[in-house]
């Protein structure tokens, strides 16, 4: 088995709907993810995907979280969705990037942090 991880960074703001605490004001944070592919066997050029376009991958994806308010410019997020926790941008970026994904490959971790301290991380539900 074989996996690759990335990085990237993304600057965005959130209010905890529901949550009674500091974290229900808008606040914000400079998000940190780590996206993590994985593949049984290797394509003819001896990779699982090329890095260049897993990183293209993510950074799209994130373009549409940098510098936004994520409860009302994320359509995930929105007026009904989801509440933006940690937890639900990783399932949320998690989702987004499988579509993104060659057909021998797959996502096999998100980890989103949004302090130095503070991560949560999306794995797949063992069948």
């Amino acid at each position: 088995m074989y996996e690759l991880h990335v990085e990237e960074t993304f600057s965005a703001a959130h209010s905890l709907r529901g949550y009674r605490g500091k974290c229900e004001a808008l606040h914000g944070h400079n998000w940190r993810v780590e996206v993590s592919v994985r593949s049984a066997r290797l394509d003819k050029l001896g990779m699982v995907m090329d890095f260049a376009d897993l990183k293209a991958a993510l950074r799209k994806l994130l373009d549409d979280f940098d510098h936004k308010h994520l409860n009302d410019d994320v359509p995930a997020f929105g007026e009904g969705g989801v509440n933006p926790t940690t937890e639900n941008i990783a399932t949320v970026i998690a989702d987004g990037m499988a579509g993104q994904m060659p057909e021998s490959a797959s996502v096999s971790s998100v980890r989103v942090w949004e302090s130095d301290r503070s991560s949560a991380e999306w794995t797949p539900e063992k069948a």
